[in-house]
Formats: C-alpha cells, structure tokens, sequence
C-alpha cells in the first residue's frame, strides 16, 4: 500500500486527484503502479485502477489477471469495479472508503450484481488514515 500511497501523493503533485494502485501478480512481485491520469491524459476513464490493469494486461497478451492483487488507495469507482470483475483479479485491497462514489462497499455495490463476471476477495481500510487524508487536503485547498 506504501507504493500505492507514494503514486497518490505523485498525482496530487500534477494536480490529479490523489489515487495510486499497484498491482500484484500471483508470485508477489509488483507489475504496474500508477495513478490518477484524467486531466493530464484528457481521458475520464484514465483512473489509476484503469491504468495499471490496461498496462499489465497488454504486457500479457491477455485480458485476464487470475491470481493478481491489485492495493489502491481509494474504494474503486463503478467503472473500475467492473473493470476489475472483467479482469478476473483475485484480491483488491484498498485504504480509503469512497462514501460519494464507491462501488464496492457503497452505491451499486458491483461485484454483488448476478451479472457480475466475477467476485474478488476484499480487503478495505488499510492505511485508511493516510488515504483519507490524502483526499480531504487535495479537495480542501480547490474548493
């Protein structure tokens, strides 16, 4: 989660808001790290979820990531919980809640949907305090 926090603190240096992910293959290396890239790539879908399993997926030649983790900083949104359920990643572990636009534990809740591809394990909360933070003093100082 450190490297995940580090890649939030990067995006808030370049005006993002403060996401990072990393993600994990099945032998506990680290494949891909990112974050927030929407206004610097002018693409609404460039979430830092978004950008690590794109990454990752085209180093493989495969749009599957069985046995993966993936640590991000905050609760992923709708589209990245879908995105994630396509993948087929086995573990997201994320620090913050998303109580605005979640969709995990809050709002559509995805990966409870019958037409959901998939169901990983979720572990939340984690450096929560930190990730939390991260969020109120970006939007703090903008609004």
């Amino acid at each position: 989660m450190h490297l995940a926090i580090e890649q939030a603190r990067i995006a808030e240096s370049c005006n993002e808001v403060p996401i990072g992910a990393v993600l994990i293959d099945p032998e506990g290396k680290i494949k891909q790290s990112s974050h927030n890239l929407v206004i610097g790539n002018s693409d609404p879908t460039a979430h830092a979820e978004l950008n690590v399993i794109r990454r990752e997926c085209r180093s493989l030649k495969n749009e599957r990531l069985n046995g993966y983790s993936l640590f991000v900083t905050l609760e992923p949104c709708p589209m990245c919980a879908t995105a994630i359920s396509f993948a087929r990643i086995s573990k997201i572990v994320y620090g913050a809640s998303d109580r605005k636009s979640g969709g995990i534990e809050v709002g559509p809740k995805i990966f409870t949907h019958s037409q959901s591809h998939h169901k990983p394990e979720i572990v939340k909360g984690i450096n929560q305090e930190i990730c939390s933070h991260l969020l109120k003093n970006f939007f703090k100082l903008r609004r």
